[in-house]
């Protein structure tokens, strides 16, 4: 179960160190999706349309279970793994990292893309801003009013707030919880109404 992954808060582009003439410049952004992911890319060709490769790998998912990565005519897995390999080894997911490579006229051979194409992709990792996201339950809770009490002080020990509520013929609360806390704010909740309220898990 994934508690929690880390994504990129917004766009960045890194250039690294001239390698014997070639330039790789690395442009990451955030991406929810292939067609996102696919969108950027395109736009990074129209901006650096002179360059000669425009090498790119993403990771979706909050486990960055879909992925792909391509060498854009470099060797094969001398340019798109390399960059992939960063974003696993960061973490990050939920985003896109392409790497333009303006050819200087000095062939690097393929050990030689690897460290720069992984290189570009690093250092551009780690100037980005990257946050966390918490992985959360929706739980909707409803109860008579009798049992207010009881209800706002489990609330109250788990320092959590509704994120909607409704007072009509009974109380109804929508909440968000960490999905690592979840199970153990219903025994919670359970235990300090008697099970005489209602709950309801959703995603």
């Amino acid at each position: 179960m994934i508690e929690s992954y880390r994504i990129l808060d917004e766009p960045i582009s890194h250039e690294i160190d001239k390698i014997s003439g070639s330039r790789f410049i690395a442009d990451a952004s955030p991406a929810e999706s292939e067609e996102e992911a696919q969108a950027f890319l395109e736009a990074m060709r129209a901006k650096y349309h002179d360059a000669r490769h425009h090498c790119w790998a993403y990771r979706l998912g909050p486990g960055g279970e879909t992925w792909r990565s391509s060498d854009d005519g470099e060797p094969s897995g001398s340019a798109g793994v390399p960059i992939l390999k960063q974003l696993e080894g960061s973490e990050v997911t939920q985003l896109v990292v392409v790497v333009t490579r303006y050819f200087g006229g000095t062939k690097l051979g393929v050990g030689g893309l690897v460290r720069a194409y992984g290189s570009a992709a690093k250092e551009a990792l780690e100037r980005a801003k990257i946050r966390e996201v918490i992985v959360t339950e929706r739980v909707v809770v409803t109860h008579d009013y009798d049992l207010s009490s009881p209800v706002q002080g489990v609330l109250a020990r788990a320092g959590l707030q509704p994120t909607e509520s409704d007072y009509g013929e009974a109380v109804r609360l929508v909440l968000e919880i960490p999905i690592a806390r979840a199970d153990g704010f219903v025994r919670d909740l359970e235990e300090a109404t008697a099970a005489r309220a209602s709950i309801t898990r959703g995603d």
